[in-house]
Order: C-alpha cells, then sequence, then structure tokens
C-alpha cells in the first residue's frame, strides 16, 4: 500500500455512458475507429461505442449465452471478427450477424457449472481465460480455473481451484505477467519468457489488497502502472510497477468491474449494478465513466488462430 503518502487522486461525478449494465465488464479500446467495446456478462451484450460520435452512437449485440471477454485475432479486421470468451470456451464472433463458433472448448467435468470470466492475449499470441461458478448456482466456489488457448492445440489448465480468477495484463516490455485472484485480494506476477514460447517463473505477490472490496479488472500503462479496478470501493488504483499505490480514480457509484486506456489519455471504467446501495450509488450502477489521467495503454496482443 502507500503507507500514508500523498497519492495523486481523479475525481468522476457524472457518467459518460449511461447503460444500466447488470455486470458491465471488459472495455477494450480500438485505436483504428476511436472506439470502445464492452460487455454486459448478466445481460448477455456486447456493447460498442465510438468516442468521435458519442453516446448517442452505442450499438449492442445480443446472445443466447454470456460473452465474458473480447480479443482481437491476427490478420483479422476486429470491424468484421472477434475472439470472444463464450459459456463454454473460445469462440469466433462475426460483428456483422452476432453469431459466433466455437473454435476450443473447456474439458470440464463441472459442465453446465462453469463458465468464462475475463482474460487476455499474451505477446506469444496464446490466449489465457478464466473459469468460475456461473450465476445462480449459489455461493462461488473454489472451482474455477485458469487456462491458456494456443492455435490448434486443446486448452491446458495452468491453475484450478480458483474463486474469482481475473484480469491478465502484461507489462510493457512483455517480460512480466499480472493476474489478478480476486477472492484472494492478489495479484500475482510471473517473469515471462517470450523467447522460449511464453514459460512463466519466479511466481509472486505483486499486490495485495487490505480494503473492504476485491480487485477486479485492470490495465496495464506504457510506464508500467496498473489502473485496478476495485469492485465495492468505488475505486480505481493506480499500482506503480513496484506494486505501490500511487493514485486512485473515485467514481460515484461501488461497483467498479475494470477499465481501459483509451486515445488522449483517458481511462474508460465499467461499472456493475448497485441493487444494495443507496442514492448516487444505485443511480448510477452499471454506467460507464470516462476520465483523463494523462496515461496511454500498452500495446495489446492479437490471438494467432
Amino acid at each position: 500500500m502507500a503507507n500514508n503518502q500523498v497519492i495523486q487522486q481523479w475525481h468522476v461525478s457524472e457518467p459518460y455512458l449511461e447503460t444500466h449494465c447488470s455486470l458491465g465488464e471488459g472495455p477494450y479500446y480500438e485505436p483504428a475507429t476511436n472506439t470502445v467495446r464492452f460487455v454486459d456478462i448478466k445481460k448477455k451484450q456486447l456493447h460498442t461505442v465510438s468516442l468521435t460520435e458519442g453516446p448517442s452512437s452505442l450499438k449492442t449485440l445480443q446472445f443466447d449465452e454470456s460473452v465474458t471477454v473480447t480479443a482481437d485475432i491476427e490478420g483479422r479486421d476486429p470491424q468484421d471478427t472477434l475472439l470472444v470468451g463464450a459459456k463454454q470456451g473460445l469462440a469466433v464472433l462475426d460483428r456483422k450477424t452476432g453469431r459466433y463458433e466455437y473454435v476450443s472448448r473447456f474439458d470440464e467435468e463441472k459442465g453446465e457449472r462453469i463458465r468464462t470470466n475475463d482474460g487476455a492475449v499474451d505477446p506469444n499470441g496464446r490466449f489465457w481465460l478464466g473459469t468460475m461458478t456461473d450465476f445462480g448456482l449459489g455461493p462461488f466456489q473454489p472451482e474455477g480455473s485458469l487456462y491458456r488457448f494456443a492455435r490448434a492445440t486443446p486448452p491446458t489448465r495452468a491453475r484450478a481451484g480458483l474463486t474469482i480468477p481475473n484480469s491478465i495484463g502484461f507489462s510493457p516490455d512483455g517480460r512480466t505477467m499480472y493476474f489478478t485472484h480476486s477472492t484472494a485480494r492478489e495479484v500475482l506476477a510471473w517473469d515471462y519468457d517470450a523467447a522460449s514460447g511464453g514459460s512463466l517463473s519466479n511466481e509472486r505477490v505483486f499486490y495485495r489488497h487490505d480494503g473492504p472490496g476485491e480487485p477486479d479488472g485492470f490495465r496495464v500503462d506504457t510506464a508500467g502502472n496498473l489502473w485496478h479496478a476495485v469492485y465495492g470501493e468505488a475505486r480505481v488504483l493506480q499500482i506503480s510497477p513496484a506494486g505501490q499505490l500511487i493514485g486512485q480514480v473515485n467514481i460515484p457509484t461501488r461497483n467498479p468491474t475494470c477499465c481501459d486506456l483509451v486515445g488522449g489519455g483517458e481511462l474508460v471504467i465499467t461499472t456493475a449494478d448497485d441493487a444494495e446501495g443507496e442514492g448516487e450509488s444505485q443511480r448510477l450502477g452499471g454506467a460507464v465513466f470516462r476520465v483523463a489521467v494523462g496515461a496511454e495503454g500498452a500495446k495489446r496482443f492479437a490471438f494467432r488462430m
């Protein structure tokens, strides 16, 4: 933590989009078109908004099962085709028709109990994706896993016994991989060796959260800072490459879920509803926020089909 040092703070009072998401997640900036896409996991939707045209440009695709996270595919125009985490594994989405087709499924003994959650592509073009207890099945159980998907091979389970596996991200030099296990309130880090095919070593706790909320999704900037949403605390933390809290963005609703850095040094923040909250927190739960923080997102990677 910050050891009582003064940290930089930003305050946001009004939403950019009043989307009323049940569980807004996975914002992903598309620089070629200056748009942001994000999902509502519970409502089974994918939203896209043009930052140039503004909130009135919001478009929505409706699905028959939860789509939880998206990524670009190498050699494909993301305006046409995306990789998505769906209920049973990885799928390719046709954005024009809204249809998707599975390209790799989990070999899960848990069956219908499990759904995907967050994930990301690594520098070697592999997709890392977490699973967890699906909605409506009682309290979340430590039955989730972290999987690695590589081209033309079955998914590999990298870790089991997880309750809420969350964001994956990489340092700007691609040599460190970060992973948030929300229920443990920890961000883990490994040394990542792209030259050896993406092997991991030197596991350690990069950041341990001691507040009442749980660290949810994050985005790494070009300086190596993590911008980390904390569900239940109405704030996004700025965590230095040394694992120290150096800043925070305060928002008027309790449940930020994830964020992305977009053109012009702005942070876009998704949130979940706050049905048990009061006042502004309840009214603005599920909205999307946008604030200038003067940071740019580190390079993202595309999945190699």
